[in-house]
C-alpha cells in the first residue's frame, strides 16, 4: 500500500512521516492553511531520503507559476489539484518530475489519460476532508491510484477494504487542528494503512 501524507510544514513532522514508512510527503504550495512558500519547501524537502518522493501540491496556478516553483523547491513531483487542463500537465512534462493528477471522483478515472504518473481520486468535494462513499470507486480507476478524501486512522483500512485503492493519501486526518500535523497521528495513519491492506 502505497502511503502519501500531505501537507506538512514543519522539521519533526517530515522526519515523522519518514521514519514510519511513508512513501511520499506533500509540500502545499498553493492558497491553504497549510500552505508555505517554495523556499520553506526545498529546506524540508532537502532532509527526505531519495526513496521518499517529495511533492509539491498546487490548484489553479498557470504553468509557469507551477514550474517555477518546483524548480526553486527541488521537489521530485508536482501534483496538480482541481479542474487542471490536459495542456497543463503537457507544459510541466519536459520538467522530467513525477506528475500527479488529483481531483473529484467523478472525473476522468484512467490514470495517464492526462499524461500524469499517478493518480488521487477525492471526495467529491476536493479538499474537504470529509468521509464519502469510498466504494463508489471501487473498480473503476484505473492504474496506479490513490484514495483521498476523509480518511483518518480511524477509518483508513475500511476505505481500503471497500475502495480497493494501489495507495492512500491524507492531509487533515493526521491533524489536531487546521493545518497541525500530529507526528503520533501521522505513524499510526501509516501502519494501520499498511494493515488494512494486508488484510483487504
Amino acid at each position: 500500500m502505497y502511503v502519501k501524507i500531505c501537507g506538512l510544514r514543519e522539521p519533526g513532522h517530515v522526519a515523522a512521516a519518514v521514519e514510519a514508512g511513508a512513501d511520499a510527503i506533500g509540500f502545499v504550495l498553493t492558497r491553504s492553511p497549510r500552505r508555505i512558500t517554495a523556499e520553506q519547501a526545498r529546506e524540508l524537502a532537502a532532509a527526505v531520503p531519495s526513496h521518499v518522493l517529495t511533492v509539491a501540491v498546487f490548484a489553479g496556478e498557470t504553468p509557469e507559476e507551477m514550474r517555477a516553483a518546483a524548480l526553486e523547491s527541488g521537489v521530485r513531483a508536482v501534483q496538480l489539484h482541481g479542474a487542471h487542463p490536459h495542456g497543463d500537465f503537457t507544459a510541466l512534462k519536459d520538467l522530467g518530475l513525477t506528475l500527479v493528477r488529483a481531483g473529484a471522483a467523478g472525473a476522468d478515472l484512467r490514470c495517464g489519460a492526462f499524461d500524469e504518473d499517478l493518480l488521487i481520486v477525492d471526495a467529491p468535494r476536493p479538499g474537504s476532508g470529509e468521509p464519502w462513499d469510498w466504494s463508489a470507486v471501487r473498480g473503476r480507476p484505473e492504474g496506479r491510484w490513490m484514495l483521498a478524501g476523509g480518511l483518518d486512522p480511524s477509518n483508513v483500512a475500511r476505505a481500503i477494504t471497500e475502495a480497493r485503492p494501489w495507495g492512500v493519501d491524507v492531509s487533515s486526518g493526521v491533524e489536531v487542528a487546521p493545518g497541525v500535523k500530529d507526528s503520533g497521528l501521522i505513524r499510526e495513519f501509516v501502519a494501520v494503512a499498511r494493515g488494512g491492506a494486508k488484510q483487504a
